[in-house]
């Protein structure tokens, strides 16, 4: 087994540039079989088994949350996930929450359990870990399926591993094993929560709140919003989707928080008494939340906390300002693919061996490594809003288009060495992204503008010849993890298309 320590010792003796080489050959073909990795099994496409068009009387919605706060946190050493290693929580700003929301379309298939986490992301072993400690709960409730996101919390406490002091992990077992169970909990309140009534679908352009730091500058403005209605007058519940990092309390911080989006739901139960449930988009290139006078804030100290609660009270107008409903037909499809994305990141899988990050991979030939990793996306049809669930942190430009043209990108080449955008595979302009859905496999980027640097891919960051600073690929699977994920995207809403008709 690969031990970070050797690492470190071969960074103090050969340099960075050597280290890489390194790691590359102990990740080649051979050096997987050394490491014990088991040959990829076939992934089956998969095919919508209950499609359908005839809708349900009404909706069925309940709505659960439960504190990741631990009991121990001010007598145990936790990590804030995010911006750098070795960060020990010194407090916490407020209590970051998981929420459950249970959605049935009463057609008699079973409901859904969607589920939003104030984290920086779950990997995928973790999300299966969790569907299996609610085994029980799904078969007794008729659950059909439970899909785990996070808000991209950079000021939650490390559920990935990577912040902690290197060489050991951040991640803490005891930790996850109450993330696991206040998930449940979180859940059974949602299952006991639930009532009838209606679901109204509305949006709003939220303008001067987002900033784009990477070009190009591709973002979604748009925010969307559910609105349960129960017919018995009692409280609503909002589901609120819209797409920036969940970092403004910044890299300076040390106390943990649920961030802009806590001051949100804390903003819109004052105003309305109804529970939120937040979920984001595609975040990558990357889409951050805009600070007025953030020099000036630096300068006093950079104490990001009340500018980070005015960023989530003005997101949370821009939800109270939504006017134009439409009522939701009671009718949920879903279609979940697993499938492989190849691991080209050396120092991801270093972290990966050495039991910093908790991934499962396994041997797969004609990568460049020899390794991949199972992942999966889900494509869900709530009435007429239609929402792709990605497993990480995508690029807008792959969904919506506006690619750097041959001249702007790092390559040298145009648009045309990048995948067709989703919402064009989708056929479908108004397909919402659900980035962190059951997966964090980080930065998905074009690769006409996938830079690495030429000695130490991975290791640290480069510049093109723009001048451009190229982060994001070093915390990336690789350059084609975008073309798999619009391969695979592109298998699954030909079966979908294939469903409709027969359903129709």
């Amino acid at each position: 087994m690969m031990e970070f320590e050797t690492i470190k010792k071969e960074i103090a003796q050969k340099g960075e540039a050597a280290l890489t080489g390194a790691l590359r050959a102990a990740f080649g073909a051979v050096g997987s079989v050394r490491l014990r990795t088991s040959l990829s099994p076939v992934i089956p496409q998969e095919i919508p088994r209950d499609w359908q068009s005839k809708p349900g009387k009404h909706w069925r919605v309940g709505f659960g949350k439960a504190t990741l706060l631990p009991e121990d946190f001010y007598e145990k050493t936790y990590y804030v996930a995010g911006y750098s290693e070795n960060n020990p929580a010194t407090g916490c700003l407020d209590a970051p929450h998981v929420h459950a929301l249970w959605l049935d379309d009463c057609t008699g298939r079973g409901a859904l359990l969607l589920v939003s986490a104030d984290a920086v992301g779950l990997l995928n072993a973790d999300v299966l870990d969790i569907r299996k400690s609610l085994a029980d709960f799904m078969r007794t409730t008729g659950c059909r399926g439970v899909h785990i996101m996070s808000t991209h919390d950079h000021a939650s406490i490390d559920t990935m591993g990577n912040w902690g002091p290197l060489p050991r992990t951040g991640r803490d077992k005891q930790y996850m094993r109450f993330f696991r169970e206040q998930v449940k909990k979180a859940a059974i309140d949602a299952y006991k929560d639930r009532r009838d009534g209606n679901l109204y679908f509305g949006e709003a352009e939220a303008d001067g709140l987002q900033e784009d730091v990477r070009t190009p500058i591709v973002y979604s403005k748009t925010l969307t919003r559910l609105r349960f209605v129960p017919k018995d007058g009692t409280r609503e519940t909002w589901l609120v989707h819209f797409s920036a990092h969940a970092e403004s309390l910044q890299g300076c911080n040390s106390r943990v928080s649920a961030d802009f989006p806590g001051a949100m739901r804390d903003a819109i139960r004052r105003e309305t008494g109804a529970e939120v449930f937040y979920i984001t988009g595609a975040i990558g290139g990357m889409i951050t939340m805009r600070v007025e006078n953030e020099q000036a804030i630096r300068d006093a100290g950079g104490d990001f906390a009340q500018s980070t609660r005015s960023i989530g009270e003005n997101l949370a107008q821009t939800a109270l300002s939504v006017r134009r409903e439409k009522k939701l037909t009671p009718c949920v499809n879903q279609l979940r693919q697993t499938f492989y994305l190849e691991a080209d990141n050396t120092m991801l899988l270093a972290a990966k061996f050495a039991r910093i990050v908790r991934a499962d991979s396994c041997f797969r030939p004609g990568t460049s490594l020899g390794l991949a990793l199972r992942s999966e996306m889900t494509y869900l049809e709530i009435g007429s809003l239609h929402l792709l669930l990605v497993p990480g942190e995508l690029f807008p430009e792959l969904a919506y288009g506006g690619y750097l043209s041959a001249d702007e990108s790092s390559s040298g080449k145009g648009g045309e060495a990048n995948p067709e955008p989703l919402t064009e595979i989708a056929q479908d302009e108004t397909l919402r992204i659900v980035g962190l859905a059951n997966d964090e496999v980080g930065y998905i980027l074009p690769p006409n503008d996938f830079l690495l640097h030429p000695d130490t891919p991975y290791f640290e960051p480069t510049r093109d010849k723009h001048g451009r600073r190229h982060y994001e690929e070093t915390n990336s699977l690789g350059p084609r993890t975008a073309e798999t994920i619009a391969a695979v995207f592109r298998t699954m809403m030909t079966a979908v298309r294939k469903a409709r008709e027969s359903a129709e």
